[in-house]
């Protein structure tokens, strides 16, 4: 399998690649991806270990000549966002990923691909194995569940690691160096209702919105994307005083804006409810026709639901959502096109006498972060939710003068003969988490260009990754003494 993709240079990496992505390992269910990494350290002959939460580090003395350089911590994460087509067949738990090429990128058939991480751990794995790449003692760290809430990260302690310097590899445009990053919260809004019983003689329909680009909530999130919830909220809303909800199945991951949602309603007036719905269905699409060109919002008839919510716990839900910030809230006011607070409609999930609506606010200002969370708490409160705020990780703050950016900066320009744009993101990157209990340690992010993170849209750059190998081995050469 991916036989073509394991002939792509530099070899050693993408062989790695190949390997780990035969490995199922979504966030929370890295059992089989820690032993993988386990195995390949204990078969290398090199000391590996285990934390209490399950991170792998594997450590390598330094190569000949190289011995007096100081410390380098190779880290990325073992976990990748399984997101895949509503019309792809695919079981994450018990397949590999299916790779293909397709014009220059490495991409998968309908499902995500796992560049993210996954290019950053097959490169540390292909130094690791390495017998003539020159580098300083390194301290390969694998982190577990990035993705779900950076659990991993926030569960290393102090004393595994004895590096001064940390290059995270899980920056995705290739000419950008990470000095910053965001926090984030996970907001859970919930609520319990009883069941309606249907009427008789209602007609009944299922909603469709689908097709949209969907991505990155950090990354993405300034893009504009349409949100499947949100607009599945406006339809439902326009629709409320002549239908009732029986079931909403929106999103899917925290960190992933929502593609598709899908919704059941009845009516005893099918006429109205067709007139308004293709109304209001023609006014998204066309308000989103520049930028999202395969969107689709379909109404088709479908059995009548046993039950249906209640007409005042349908209106105060409809209103809590209409009213829950999606999308950029506040701009950086420090970098320039840097988004600084935003939040992610991500899942909602009405059914069976039970509402769950789960957010991901992000902010690079603690602050920032807490004002939005207690702004969308509060609207969610005033409509009887019960909510929770959970999973709080801090950013990392840019630090202008880090030895290893200078070197960094410099490499780029020797190799490439042209100046990185040095950038904080919107994304959660695990430096600022690590910085905690390492606070001495110098941080930087950089990586492969890789486009649609978690989604089926995910597709690596090959020649970026081979710019990528060929900056990483020349870093390693250029880490300072110690």
């Amino acid at each position: 399998m991916n036989t073509e993709i394991r002939n792509l240079e530099p070899k050693a990496l993408w062989n790695n690649f190949a390997d780990l992505n035969a490995v199922p390992r979504a966030s929370k269910k890295e059992e089989q991806v820690i032993q993988f990494m386990v195995d390949f350290g204990n078969k290398l002959g090199l000391a590996t270990q285990v934390d209490k939460v399950g991170n792998v580090i594997i450590k390598k003395p330094a190569s000949q000549g190289m011995e007096n350089r100081k410390t380098v911590v190779l880290q990325s994460h073992l976990d990748m966002v399984h997101q895949k087509n509503n019309d792809t067949n695919f079981d994450f738990d018990a397949q590999g990923i299916e790779m293909v090429i397709d014009e220059g990128w490495v991409k998968a058939k309908g499902t995500t691909l796992g560049a993210d991480n996954g290019l950053g751990v097959a490169t540390i794995m292909s130094i690791l194995e390495s017998n003539d790449i020159v580098h300083p003692a390194l301290e390969a760290l694998f982190t577990i569940d990035e993705e779900t809430g950076m659990t991993g990260a926030m569960g290393l302690e102090a004393g595994y690691l004895s590096g001064e310097i940390l290059l995270n590899l899980d920056t995705e445009d290739d000419d950008e160096i990470g000095v910053g990053c965001a926090g984030g919260i996970d907001i859970t809004a919930t609520k319990s209702y009883t069941p309606q019983a249907t009427e008789k003689g209602v007609a009944a329909y299922k909603i469709t919105v689908r097709g949209l680009q969907g991505g990155h909530s950090g990354m993405d999130i300034h893009k504009d994307f349409g949100n499947a919830n949100k607009m599945m909220n406006r339809i439902l809303f326009a629709l409320k005083e002549f239908s009732s909800i029986a079931k909403i199945d929106g999103g899917s991951l925290r960190n992933a804006i929502p593609r598709e949602s899908n919704a059941n309603i009845t009516t005893t007036n099918t006429e109205v409810l067709e007139e308004e719905f293709y109304g209001i269905a023609k006014q998204i699409i066309d308000e989103y026709t520049s930028i999202e060109k395969d969107l689709e919002i379909t109404l088709e008839e479908c059995l009548a639901p046993e039950h249906i919510l209640p007409k005042k716990e349908q209106d105060l839900l409809l209103k809590a959502i209409y009213v829950t910030h999606n999308g950029v809230f506040r701009m950086s006011p420090d970098i320039s096109n840097l988004v600084e607070t935003s939040n992610n409609v991500a899942r909602i999930l009405v059914k069976d006498g039970t509402i769950k609506i789960a957010c991901l606010t992000r902010s690079s200002v603690e602050s920032g972060k807490n004002n939005l969370a207690n702004t969308i708490k509060s609207g969610f409160e005033l409509a009887d939710f019960s909510v929770e705020l959970s999973g709080s990780y801090p950013g990392w703050k840019p630090n202008p003068d880090s030895d290893i950016l200078k070197v960094l900066d410099k490499t780029y320009q020797k190799l490439f003969d042209n100046k990185p744009t040095i950038m904080a993101c919107h994304a959660g990157l695990e430096c600022g988490i690590l910085g905690t209990n390492y606070p001495e340690m110098d941080m930087i992010s950089f990586g492969p260009t890789i486009k649609g993170a978690h989604s089926p849209d995910e597709r690596a750059n090959i020649k970026s990754t081979q710019k990528f190998w060929k900056y990483v081995l020349e870093i390693l050469k250029d880490i300072p003494e110690k």
